[in-house]
């Protein structure tokens, strides 16, 4: 579990001295400050003196019980949160919990894990609240990038320090997290800032037409080539050329960039004249080149000139309270396109965007939050307006009896509309490339096309 990013205030009170010694100790390694009572009227004499962001109660307790402590706080401190332990579980104090405004309710014996993940998540919602209600707290920012989570606070020294010297990059992490967008950060914070940004996807161009795309081509040099043009490079002379999924490209366009690293030219298709370029390089991948190197499948010589500087994107589940800040800035950027307020999102919505998974990442959380921003009518989003893969399901969740294809085309579907439908990102999340995705749809009676 990532340390907290910052110091929270939270009040533990239980009138069993262990439990409360255990989670104050656990509570207190990942980062927050901790405050302990052994019963409710303790507890009350703190709140009245310490600013508490959220309140973790026991439901018995001697005197006055936790859903006391808990009406309490709900209708005396609108900026603290309060979460139930119980060894004792039932549907009406679940229910009572929740109609008092508890936030979160879990039973012993709970695992670190398990309440470490309900404390994040609950001051996740709390701080979302609170930006949204004074607007003057502003994430991190760096070049388009938005987070404070210890994960991307490493990042964006990583950057700093790439833009700084003039070595060869290599940016790993799965679609969708933002590679390109730390190119781009890399490239306007180094010198060659004045110079061109040429992004250029090597997955998406066929191999035959690579090499023409990367380096141009000479006037006769194949069929239709009618005159000469000139290729990124060229384009990015003096700047910086970033090639995204270069893992896809073959061995023999990996020695010609290879050539290209070692002492700068390029060659012109059709052309025996070498050309010298300036150019930095930026490469990015969602595979592990080193297995690709061991399967003989990637130059090691070029793994090697490229993995000089590495930074690794993180995963948005990796990113702490990340998710609700982007949900934000997204909500504001589509509400401003769309010429509309910006809407507010309800606890409940909040609670279940912060434990999504997001498989897609960044790009996937975008796509969801402008969905809901265009499709919800007035200026509150709650639950029932997030994509069903979302929400709970009891017809879902209880078939387990269904065949494996079904709960596989089931899942394609999901992904594909996460991604508004874009076959190119739902095949690099599935793990599949586009022919296979195709084929399956058409086998599930989905439309391929």
């Amino acid at each position: 579990m990532a340390a907290a990013s910052e110091k929270e205030r939270v009040l533990v009170v239980d009138d069993a001295p262990d439990t409360l010694e255990l989670i104050q100790r656990n509570l207190a390694a990942a980062g927050y400050q901790v405050f302990t009572a052994t019963g409710a009227a303790e507890a009350i004499r703190l709140l009245e003196d310490i600013p508490i962001d959220l309140v973790i109660t026991d439901l018995k307790m001697p005197q006055v019980s936790g859903l006391d402590l808990a009406r309490h706080v709900r209708e005396n401190l609108k900026d603290t949160e309060v979460m139930m332990i119980t060894g004792y579980p039932t549907i009406q104090g679940a229910v009572t919990a929740v109609k008092l405004g508890v936030q979160d309710y879990i039973t012993k014996p709970f695992t670190d894990e398990e309440l470490l993940s309900a404390v994040q998540r609950i001051l996740q919602v709390l701080k979302a609240r609170r930006n949204a209600q004074n607007g003057s707290e502003q994430p991190l920012t760096l070049a388009g990038f938005i987070g404070e989570s210890r994960a991307m606070r490493d990042v964006f020294q990583e950057i700093r320090k790439a833009a700084a010297a003039p070595a060869t990059v290599l940016i790993g992490g799965e679609s969708g997290t933002g590679k390109e967008l730390a190119a781009r950060a890399i490239h306007y914070a180094s010198p060659r800032a004045a110079a061109p940004f040429v992004p250029i996807n090597c997955g998406s161009i066929p191999e035959n037409l690579l090499e023409s795309e990367l380096f141009g081509h000479v006037k006769g040099a194949f069929t239709g080539a009618t005159e000469s043009r000139a290729g990124f490079f060229q384009t990015a002379d003096g700047g910086t050329i970033f090639l995204d999924e270069i893992s896809d490209t073959s061995l023999a366009m990996q020695a010609k960039l290879l050539r290209v690293l070692e002492n700068g030219e390029i060659y012109m298709v059709g052309s025996a004249r070498p050309r010298t370029v300036d150019v930095r390089v930026v490469a990015a991948t969602n595979k592990d080149l080193r297995a690709l190197v061991k399967n003989k499948v990637f130059r090691e010589d070029l793994f090697f000139r490229l993995n000089v500087i590495t930074i690794t994107m993180p995963p948005l589940r990796e990113r702490e309270n990340d998710v609700l800040l982007l949900v934000a800035h997204f909500a504001k950027k589509f509400a401003a396109e769309l010429g509309r307020p910006i809407p507010r999102f309800a606890d409940g919505a909040l609670r279940v965007l912060a434990g999504y998974h997001w498989p897609g990442n960044v790009r996937e959380l975008e796509n969801v939050v402008q969905r809901v921003v265009v499709m919800t009518e007035g200026d509150l989003i709650d639950v029932p307006d997030l994509p069903s893969a979302m929400r709970f399901s009891a017809a879902r969740d209880a078939h387990w009896d269904r065949k494996l294809s079904e709960v596989e085309a089931e899942h394609i579907r999901s992904v594909l509309s996460a991604v508004g439908n874009n076959k190119t990102r739902a095949a690099e999340i599935l793990g599949i490339d586009r022919k296979t995705l195709r084929e399956k749809l058409k086998a599930y009676g989905t439309d391929a096309d």
